[in-house]
């Protein structure tokens, strides 16, 4: 329940047209719905600024539909991550308004939030490998209401390739660095800007990278100051920080 309708409801209230006993069935909702095995919070946008964002890894198709029809009729924006086909297909039979982000595997249901700021986020990645995880983060910090400028396949093993984008590095208000094998990109580029750093490592790599877990020791070791870093392969969770980060100082 957003706040334009709890504003309404106590409108109602005050003036009469609805009663104390049918507004506390309409708030029966807030602050969270209990439906068993998840407990929706409808109370996220009002204290965050953004609403419960459905993760879908772990959860079964049923979980998510019945989820996804509790929020129906509350919200007219719904998000969801680590998402495929199948989960799109079932979300779509209960919203036609949904679309799918087939690289980052995001499920929008409504529109993406207006830009407020001409300040802009960029997303680089080491590797075209790294990429899905990168457009998590990229498509997370554009439906959250921001610039958003890529850079992808720049990584340490052709490090030359990183200066001819010295121009998007120095006029981006947030970074976002993505990378897997020994995450390195993280280090180099925290030295070179003023802006914050947000590292993001991926599952990519051979064998001892023991599924992102070398870049990750590696981007937490980083001796570059104004950087930090997610877990594994969490492009959602860079791209949210990134926006928090990016709107500071506008009115909310």
């Amino acid at each position: 329940m957003d706040r334009e309708k709890i504003r309404k409801l106590l409108e109602n209230v005050r003036t009469g047209k609805m009663g104390i006993d049918d507004a506390l069935r309409a708030l029966r909702s807030f602050p969270y719905q209990d439906l068993g095995d998840a407990k929706i919070d409808t109370h996220r946008d009002l204290r965050r600024g953004f609403p419960e964002v459905i993760l879908c890894r772990g959860k079964t198709i049923e979980q998510i539909s019945r989820i996804v029809e509790s929020l129906s009729p509350e919200t007219k924006f719904i998000m969801a991550t680590k998402a495929d086909k199948a989960v799109f297909k079932a979300i779509r039979k209960i919203r036609k308004d949904a679309a799918y982000y087939e690289t980052a595997k995001i499920i929008l249901v409504g529109k993406k939030r207006k830009k407020k700021s001409a300040k802009s986020i960029l997303v680089v990645t080491a590797g075209t490998s790294d990429v899905p995880i990168a457009e998590e983060a990229a498509v997370t910090a554009e439906i959250m209401g921001n610039a958003v400028d890529r850079v992808y396949d720049i990584g340490v093993a052709g490090v030359h390739r990183l200066f001819d984008s010295r121009e998007k590095l120095f006029n981006a208000n947030v970074i976002v660095v993505v990378a897997g094998m020994e995450g390195a990109l993280a280090s180099i580029i925290g030295g070179l800007v003023d802006s914050p750093v947000i590292s993001v490592p991926t599952s990519v790599g051979y064998g001892a990278s023991f599924e992102g877990l070398a870049a990750l020791l590696s981007m937490l070791n980083c001796c570059s100051p104004g950087s930090v870093t997610v877990n594994i392969d969490n492009g959602f969770g860079a791209g949210y920080f990134a926006s928090l980060i990016n709107h500071m100082g506008e009115e909310k």
